[in-house]
């Protein structure tokens, strides 16, 4: 049960990030280009500061490409993204995209699926389904959903990179280091503006906590859960991001999205949780 509450925080931490990237953009409080340079290098400044207080020593200083570039890929498609997604509806896009990149991993990579949680994977992706219908009011423009399938691919090849770390607090830290000269990198293009101070503060939290410590604390997990069940309970996220949404940002789903989403927590819970 230990390791199901530690998976519920991580997941409740990817929502509040959906949730705080959009409350930022939807009030205009931010760039997203702005947003999402900041957001890395507050997480990096989290991260190292936690790194130095354990007595940790960060990788060697040469980057690993691969999760560096997963990284920057997620982060700026995410937030680019959000300027026309709901929070939930874009949460929704990620980690349905996340699900399939994660479990075509696990296939390649031999990992056995076993049939209860093959079960609990195919309830929830057809809750996934019911919510991408135009019936479930859930329908964003092609632009939008591109983007955000390019941070879902990122964000899947970074989670399956972290299957093999040693140390998942130091690569963690150094995959943020190495992102920020590519998340900071348009910034310097003609148009790009600094948010205000609400966007100051959205996007700091998003980096220093529910980005920076959410990834450590998903890089020390995901060996546990394995790559398929991994993949199932980010399946969860959208219906905590649709939640908030409607909490704290009023974008109230329908009768029909909300039915999908508690199919979509029925099937994580069959596959996540033990089996008494």
């Amino acid at each position: 049960m230990r390791l199901f509450w530690l998976t519920l925080l991580t997941l409740c931490a990817f929502a509040a990030n959906s949730l705080l990237n959009r409350a930022a953009l939807a009030a205009g409080g931010a760039d997203p280009l702005a947003f999402a340079a900041i957001r890395v290098a507050a997480g990096a400044a989290t991260l190292l500061a936690l790194v130095q207080v354990r007595g940790k020593r960060l990788p060697a200083l040469r980057p690993v490409p691969v999760p560096v570039l997963a990284l920057a890929a997620y982060m700026l498609g995410f937030s680019l993204s959000y300027l026309e997604l709901a929070a939930g509806t874009g949460a929704l896009i990620l980690f349905g995209g996340v699900q399939i990149t994660m479990f075509a991993g696990a296939l390649l990579s031999g990992e056995k699926v076993p049939p209860r949680r093959s079960l609990g994977a195919a309830l929830a992706f057809a809750g996934l389904v019911w919510l991408m219908l135009p019936s479930a009011g859930a329908v964003p423009s092609f632009r939008a959903a591109a983007l955000m399938l390019v941070a879902a691919l990122g964000w899947g090849i970074y989670s399956l990179a972290g299957r093999r770390v040693a140390d998942p607090l130091a690569s963690t830290a150094a995959n943020f280091i190495w992102c920020l000269p590519l998340a900071a990198l348009p910034l310097i293009w003609p148009g790009a503006t600094l948010p205000n101070a609400q966007g100051w503060l959205l996007a700091l939290v998003s980096g220093a906590v529910t980005s920076g410590l959410g990834y450590a604390l998903w890089y020390a997990l995901v060996p546990q859960l394995g790559a398929g069940r991994a993949a199932v309970a980010q399946m969860a996220v959208p219906v905590i991001a649709l939640l908030g949404g409607v909490a704290l940002l009023a974008e109230v789903p329908g009768l029909p999205a909300l039915a999908a989403s508690a199919i979509v927590m029925a099937g994580v819970a069959l596959a996540t949780l033990p089996r008494r």
